[in-house]
């Protein structure tokens, strides 16, 4: 059966405010014939869609977010992923500016507000019903007594009068500041949906609808026996409160951006290009592949490119987390958005816009700050009814205080229902997981990794074993001159031995060769002259070099030479032992020496894997070599539990096989010739170099190849997991313990019954205090004991 064909697409969706909105969104969307998998994330205000395209298409989805009620738009063709960021960075900023500014003008209104309303609360007006929160009370005395000397015209105001400046205050409030929660209730109400602003709407807009009851005709409470009270300044003060919760979110969602912002800020306006004779500045979007750049000292580079000539050291620290500057010759390859040393040089522009490294970390961290974490299901389930569960709790509240309370019952259940409504905080559950992901993923970024997206995060603290292939992960994965051993008898030294053996091997196309013709370079060996060069196949290469005779091979080139390598016996068992691969050197018929090669272990992987260990992970080396050198490799490194000379397939064989004992498999290798096992790991990990990772297959990318980045990531997702399961039990604790208070339980044994004002308040701390415990993450230390 031909495998289905499926694509994806990312839909930017406006007007979500809480994890109700995203409950709503997600679920029209999986609802959606041909519609395999919908991921709605409330921070990044975006919908991942999966789906079949014989079935349905993206315009198909569009109307389907918009038939909730929610704001949804065709995405953007983008060419220039981090223009794009920058766009969304310019709008978030923008969007807390707005809310800035109506929180502090609410805040403002409703501070005059309440003074205005102490003359009414003090009992002067309509016989102001006293609070019944023992906390208000003693606010009001504290504060009434030096008011009425500071301001006596507002207790010489007709009563009358002052509400009616309330309600006027109120109304502009109302129709400015807090527009957008009655705008989305209403758009809510027409689609049979709630969220977040129903509940603020319903419940401010109960209290106006009372006070203007009250303002308009207090004959129909005052013979009835009721006082015609009025609740203006609660209306305004809980919308400066919330505003003030949004605004304080919204900051906080720039925060946890901020990896991503700079990332952005990376990549210059202008690059200078050759064109012709001259040089010129052109915009990045006018550098055209091919094109030569020009890089001065100290300067950003522009784009991705070859070395052409030239040679300096990069900083390419804010992409790789390498701290160290690395030496660029010709040949080498440049990422845009790195630092240029002291050094000038030429390249030539290589990829382009999105296809840069640059944009591609850009977009694969953005995608991994959308995808959801497992642990996102039960808050979601909670969120998908939480808003009509709260709205007919607010009803039997105030059914209940309407039927058993003693004295001004009609106000009290009010009161009370209000309360309920605005204390009630989908918005915390929303953000728990989803600014735990985003912080996460912005500090691998800065650490010089990848991980793609929560449900990665999640996984990778739940393994138990860790897998490791050896070339190009445990090892540097390039072959180096290790040894050099000079033969008894031999009347040169070790310079003359790599010097004749390099003008040789100058000539060869194996492997090997160049890893002699390098030694010889770095101990500054200037060549010989050579001739008459031969490969003898299977054994080795031979040619005439300032006169003399050089083979360089194996030990079946020397035998059939018929010279004994019997001086040298002791040293290659050695060097055999530790699994370097010998190159005899015989000159003029005669043993001179041997020159040893290895993978070389890479510095930082023997205190990796004793990290790894020390957290109580299982560690297995994975390897198609031979026994032998998977052996000597273990024991450098500290593993003791090998499989060698496995096939690709038997790689993947082997990964299976654990997890069907039970294990959490992390794979940890190359990233090309490891791709089927990586993608069959629970957790796939892909050491690199920042240019050339397969991050197709791998979950997790350690872009500046530190194999001590598996421990970080590991002891990041323990981390990120505590935070989520914080953020999820104060967001679930908050609003268990807060209802039932707001709605008064406490009130018959203790005298406590909350104010709508006060619950505002705690419902935009809720939120922000989710946020925040997520922002620890930033600074967190990733040790052993976390």
């Amino acid at each position: 059966m031909p495998a289905e064909a499926v694509e994806q697409v990312t839909i930017p969706v406006g007007g979500m405010t809480c994890a109700a909105c995203q409950a709503h969104v997600q679920k029209a969307l999986a609802s959606q014939p041909g519609v395999r998998d919908a991921s709605v994330n409330l921070m990044m205000a975006s919908a991942s869609v999966t789906f079949d395209p014989s079935v349905i298409a993206p315009p198909q989805l569009v109307q389907a977010i918009r038939d909730t009620g929610y704001e949804a738009e065709l995405p953007a063709l983008v060419t220039d992923v981090v223009a794009e960021q920058e766009a969304r960075d310019l709008a978030q900023a923008a969007e807390y500016r707005a809310l800035r500014v109506k929180a502090v003008a609410s805040g403002v209104a409703g501070a005059f507000a309440m003074v205005a309303s102490m003359p009414l609360m003090a009992g002067t007006a309509h016989g102001h019903q006293a609070s019944t929160d023992p906390f208000m009370e003693w606010v009001m005395e504290w504060l009434t007594t030096p008011l009425r000397a500071a301001a006596p015209w507002l207790y010489a105001l007709d009563p009358q009068s002052l509400s009616w400046l309330l309600l006027v205050l109120t109304l502009v409030t109302m129709g400015w500041a807090g527009r957008q929660f009655y705008v989305r209730a209403w758009v809510g109400l027409r689609h049979l949906t709630a969220d977040m602003n129903t509940l603020i709407a319903v419940g401010t807009g109960a209290a106006f609808a009372y006070s203007l009851v009250a303002t308009l005709s207090p004959a129909v409470f005052t013979s009835r026996g009721v006082a015609s009270d009025v609740y203006y300044e609660a209306v305004i003060v809980i919308i400066a409160f919330v505003l003030t919760g949004r605004a304080f979110e919204a900051r906080a969602k720039r925060r946890t951006a901020s990896a991503l912002r700079a990332l952005a800020v990376l990549q210059p306006k202008t690059a200078r290009v050759v064109r012709g004779e001259v040089e010129e500045d052109v915009p990045i979007s006018g550098v055209r592949e091919g094109d030569v750049v020009v890089v001065r000292p100290g300067e950003r580079l522009a784009v991705d490119g070859l070395v052409m000539d030239g040679t300096s050291a990069v900083d390419e620290a804010m992409l790789t987390g390498e701290s160290m500057p690395v030496l660029k010759r010709a040949g080498d390859r440049v990422i845009g958005g790195t630092v240029n040393g002291p050094g000038a040089f030429r390249y030539r522009a290589t990829t382009l816009g999105e296809a840069s490294v640059l944009a591609r970390i850009v977009r694969l961290m953005r995608d991994a700050q959308s995808t959801r974490a497992p642990i996102q299901a039960l808050a979601d389930r909670i969120s998908a009814v939480f808003v009509p569960v709260v709205i007919g709790l607010a009803v039997v509240t105030f059914l209940a205080w309407w039927a058993l309370a003693e004295t001004a019952p009609l106000v009290r259940g009010f009161a009370a229902a209000v309360t309920v409504l605005i204390i009630a905080c989908p918005c915390a559950m929303g953000l728990a997981v989803p600014t735990a992901v985003m912080v996460a993923s912005g500090r691998v970024a800065s650490l010089g990794m990848l991980i793609k997206g929560g449900e990665t995060l999640q996984r990778a603290g739940e393994v138990d074993t860790v897998v490791l292939d050896k070339t190009g992960t445990i090892t540097q994965g390039r072959p180096e001159v290790t040894d050099v051993v000079v033969a008894p008898g031999w009347p040169g030294d070790q310079d003359a031995l790599v010097r004749l053996a390099g003008t040789v091997e100058a000539l060869s196309e194996h492997p090997l060769a160049g890893a002699v013709v390098a030694f010889a370079k770095a101990r500054g060996l200037a060549p010989a002259r050579s001739q008459g060069f031969e490969s003898i196949t299977g054994q080795g290469v031979r040619a005439t070099s300032d006169g003399r005779l050089v083979h360089v091979g194996n030990a079946r080139l020397l035998a059939t030479l018929g010279i004994s390598t019997q001086g040298v016996a002791v040293d290659v068992e050695r060097l055999t032992h530790d699994a370097r691969t010998v190159m005899f050197v015989a000159i003029d018929g005669a043993l001179a020496g041997v020159v040893a090669v290895a993978d070389q272990v890479r510095p930082e992987a023997r205190a990796a894997i004793a990290a790894l260990g020390a957290r109580g992970l299982d560690v297995v080396l994975l390897t198609g070599d031979q026994r032998a050198t998977a052996d000597a490799v273990a024991r450098q490194v500290g593993i003791s539990t090998v499989v060698a000379g496995v096939t690709p397939e038997g790689k993947v064989a082997e990964v299976a096989r654990l997890q069907a004992q039970g294990r959490v498999v992390a794979m940890v290798g190359d990233g090309i010739n490891d791709a089927p096992a990586l993608a069959r790991a629970d957790v796939g990990i892909a050491v690199g170099t920042g240019t050339d990772i397969a991050l197709e297959a791998a979950d997790i990318a350690l872009m500046r190849g530190d194999l001590g980045g598996v421990d970080t990531a590991i002891a990041l997702s323990h981390a990120t997991m505590k935070t989520m399961k914080q953020n999820l039990f104060w967001a679930f604790a908050y609003n268990i313990v807060g209802i039932p208070v707001a709605a008064g339980v406490l009130y018959p044994a203790f005298g406590i019954l909350l104010s709508p004002i006060l619950a505002s308040a705690a419902m935009a701390f809720s939120s922000v205090s989710v946020v925040t415990n997520s922002l620890r993450l930033r600074n967190c230390r990733l040790q052993i004991a976390d």
